[in-house]
């Protein structure tokens, strides 16, 4: 039987699955399939949003249908995807490298001219499900700097460990690394 830790996202209780990553445990957290649970998110996001927010801007995969309920939150009629692999449609578009806690090694990570375009000269909301090391963040913010955007949020459901301390990011709740 698997061991869970008990989170609350603003009145929403949720049960995570505790799960081995290397030396640690992490509280896995999963917004795949969970409708209710994914509008519950995007609504209390975008609460704490800034008003000057007029795109957000997402990596695939677990927070595509995050960016797309908050951009519609935010009657915003399109988001920015950062993709894990370069599609044929991104011959054009533009990538950086990064490191994060969930992805073994490097991973690059490619914006399409379209989202490039959407993001240029625009204040932009970085949006994910969870923070950790930062390492997706970084990538986030490298892309968003790279295409010509300012970054006026960065706004998470979770924030896991240390994460927590950090002064420039939004989230509604902590959970931590388990290192037993």
């Amino acid at each position: 039987m698997a061991d869970f830790y008990k989170v609350d996202l603003n009145g929403y209780t949720h049960n995570l699955p505790i799960l081995p990553i290397g030396d640690i445990k992490i509280c896995f957290f999963n917004l795949h399939g969970a409708q209710e649970l994914t509008e519950h998110c995007a609504k209390e996001l975008a609460k704490i949003a800034s008003p000057e927010v007029e795109v957000v801007i997402t990596a695939e995969s677990k927070g595509l249908q995050l960016a797309h309920c908050l951009s519609r939150e935010l009657n915003q009629k399109f988001y920015a995807v950062a993709r894990k692999s370069k599609k044929l449609y991104m011959q054009d578009g533009i990538s950086v490298t990064v490191k994060s806690i969930t992805t073994a090694g490097e991973q690059t990570l490619y914006l399409s001219a379209h989202d490039r375009d959407l993001i240029k000269g625009k204040k932009v909301a970085i949006v994910d499900d969870v923070i950790s090391t930062g390492g997706s963040l970084k990538g986030l913010e490298l892309l968003v700097e790279k295409a010509g955007g300012t970054i006026v949020d960065r706004l998470f459901v979770l924030a896991e460990g240390d994460a927590k301390d950090r002064n420039n990011v939004k989230f509604l709740a902590t959970i931590p690394i388990i290192t037993d």
